[in-house]
């Protein structure tokens, strides 16, 4: 199935909104998670694992169930198709986990907003689990510019299945 070209670029909007918040959205939480680890100040401490797990909730998780979903639209309603390029499906493969991983790690914001939110968090309490968030936003920032590289560049190289749709293709349209 083939998009019209004014759903298309709807379609693709969308996706590029999504997909570039998502990134957007991991790099302010990285920001956050920075400034948690390292600020001596109380208060910032504070306001920077409360935002965090707001932005988190709020921002990147409908962003992180967006992006494959309207990667997904895309891909299906394109001649890209979903499984024709390693590059497409090598993007599936990075967001699809990403998401299912930031669902996972919900849990330790949350259980680190709540600490904030009773007491004051001292510079030594719950380092690791502060360590963890700065590790894990800069590993998910990393995989997302993987992912926008794929998309810009778009490596070479068709799927068994995308030479044998394209070898079809041609069969059907020779006289």
């Amino acid at each position: 199935m083939t998009m019209t070209p004014g759903l298309r670029k709807f379609a693709l909007t969308a996706h590029v909104t999504s997909s570039v918040g998502w990134l957007g959205a991991v790099a302010a939480f990285l920001a956050l998670a920075v400034a948690g680890l390292t600020s001596q100040d109380a208060q910032m401490v504070r306001a920077a694992y409360l935002a965090m797990e707001l932005t988190a909730w709020s921002i990147i998780v409908p962003l992180s169930l967006a992006s494959p979903l309207t990667g997904l639209v895309q891909s299906l309603g394109t001649p890209w198709g979903l499984f024709r390029h390693y590059w497409v499906l090598v993007k599936l493969l990075i967001t699809i986990p990403a998401s299912i991983v930031l669902l996972l790690h919900m849990q330790p914001i949350g259980h680190l907003a709540r600490v904030v939110a009773e007491t004051t968090l001292s510079s030594g309490e719950l380092g690791g689990l502060r360590i963890q968030l700065v590790a894990n936003a800069g590993a998910a920032l990393l995989v997302l510019l993987v992912a926008t590289a794929l998309s810009v560049y778009k490596p070479r190289g068709m799927t068994r299945y995308g030479r044998r749709k394209q070898d079809e293709q041609r069969t059907v349209s020779r006289p």
